[in-house]
């Protein structure tokens, strides 16, 4: 006979990026970010900012697993929140109800939550206004949950099909939410000045009236597309 689980399984965070770490990529577009890991790391598109909040954040990923349908590990999430932390829920990507609304969030932003970030669904729309906390999530619905567990906070994580652990730095835009994993945070700081300098070049050229670039061109100088009828 299986037993019952424990209500919450709790993991208080051991890592943190240094605050020169975060620093260096707070204001970095989501863009670059994702550039200066080879392709990847954004969130499901379908995780978006809510309209007449703040998108842009940079913080430390605090995880949290309350599974479809409670919230419960949600709470469990503000006595360990700390200055900084964005608060990354997964729901399974659950959407008939909210995992969160302006009162849970609003004690979460008294704690100093960067931001909230959930594939599920959030609610309270006026209330979350006036709370002022970038909050991404993946729709809206008056729909509420229960608090009955079982559910996880600290542990890893899969939210918008990307793999998350306490620790990774989260950036938001109104592009969207990339996840900086813990052990590439300096690989990814060391990448960005090619990667702006490369974006810069080419924005001055395209300023400048570029129609084709030089990549595209060659394809067809090297004989390698073939134009059929």
């Amino acid at each position: 006979m299986i037993e019952d689980p424990p209500l919450v399984t709790l993991r208080r965070p051991t890592r943190r990026p240094s605050p020169a770490q975060i620093e260096a990529l707070k204001g970095v577009q989501t863009g670059f970010l994702v550039d200066a890991m080879g392709g990847r790391g954004a969130l499901d598109y379908r995780i978006g900012a809510l309209a007449g909040l703040p998108a842009d954040f940079c913080g430390v990923a605090l995880t949290c697993h309350a599974g479809p349908c409670d919230n419960l590990a949600v709470f469990a999430m503000l006595p360990v929140l700390a200055a900084g932390d964005v608060m990354m829920v997964a729901t399974d990507s659950y959407v008939a109800t909210a995992v969160a609304g302006d009162l849970l969030v609003g004690m979460a932003r008294n704690q100093g939550a960067a931001a909230f970030v959930t594939d599920g669904c959030v609610r309270d729309i006026p209330g979350l206004l006036g709370v002022g906390l970038p909050c991404f999530s993946a729709g809206v619905t008056p729909n509420s949950p229960a608090r009955n567990g079982p559910g996880t906070v600290g542990l890893p994580i899969v939210l918008g099909g990307v793999a998350v652990e306490t620790g990774d730095i989260v950036v938001g835009d109104v592009d969207g939410v990339v996840v900086v994993p813990f052990e590439r945070i300096d690989a990814v700081i060391a990448r960005l000045p090619d990667i702006r300098r490369a974006e810069a070049a080419l924005d001055a050229k395209v300023k400048g009236g570029l129609g084709v670039p030089d990549f595209a061109r060659a394809i067809f100088e090297q004989g390698r597309v073939r134009e059929v009828e």
